[in-house]
């Protein structure tokens, strides 16, 4: 569903010079999968999910979302891809019920559709109270929901999560982290970004430690905490990257 090989991307920057951002980057996804990536500020996460929604080209390499080359067909790779991220911001003037049925009308749900859809949503993440609020006006963590609902509308087949419960109180998260679990056991495609290293843990199959846009490690979580010698998840993390600091 989800592979990429060798992907690259450099950017040039007029002080630094060429920085390599993401490095012969491989991982693939299969279907009913959650694939942790987990990486320090700069590793390379941000950028890695972003070629992979389309929205960046890759330098070199090759990235694909279920067989649709995400340079040659980005259309076709977006039909059925939901991407979170932090730096996708609401319309402050519609109301929540219209920010997430105007996604659904985006991807070419029907009217009737992208309401009933909307409301199912709604529903889920405990927004009903709000549907008529502007999306200026909520919460933080109110608006984290509301964009996962407008991620989630039209049913897609891969999801791109960066960073989903930032934001979220312990109850809201809970219910966040159950939604993709069940997302997952619908035969969904889900790469799932975060720092909070217990929740990475608890919900993914498999994980892959990005650093300096380099795939250090990739395993299951217990997979990597012995590869580590550690029995905590954070310690595993820390020195892993600590020894790929080491070698280089």
């Amino acid at each position: 569903m989800i592979e990429t090989k060798n992907l690259t991307k450099i950017f040039e920057d007029k002080k630094r010079g060429r920085i390599t951002a993401v490095d012969n980057v491989n991982i693939s996804v299969n279907k009913g999968e959650i694939f942790g990536l987990l990486g320090l500020n700069g590793a390379g996460k941000t950028t890695t999910l972003r070629i992979l929604a389309t929205i960046l080209k890759p330098t070199s390499g090759t990235a694909t979302l279920n067989g649709f080359d995400v340079v040659k067909e980005p259309e076709k790779a977006k039909a059925k891809l939901g991407f979170l991220t932090g730096a996708t911001g609401l319309y402050g003037r519609l109301r929540a019920r219209e920010m997430i049925q105007y996604f659904g009308l985006l991807y070419g749900m029907s009217k009737a559709d992208a309401t009933r859809r909307t409301n199912e949503l709604m529903e889920i993440f405990n927004l009903s109270e709000f549907a008529d609020t502007r999306c200026d006006k909520l919460s933080g963590g109110t608006k984290q929901k509301v964009s996962i609902a407008r991620t989630m509308i039209h049913d897609p087949e891969v999801l791109i999560l960066d960073e989903p419960t930032v934001g979220l109180d312990v109850i809201t998260s809970r219910a966040v982290v159950s939604f993709i679990n069940a997302e997952k056991g619908r035969g969904k495609a889900i790469i799932f970004s975060t720092h909070v290293m217990h929740e990475a843990e608890k919900l993914c199959d498999r994980i892959g430690v990005i650093h300096r846009g380099r795939i250090i490690a990739v395993g299951t979580p217990a997979e990597l905490k012995n590869r580590a010698g550690c029995n905590d998840m954070d310690d595993a993390f820390v020195k892993l990257v600590g020894e790929n600091d080491h070698v280089s």
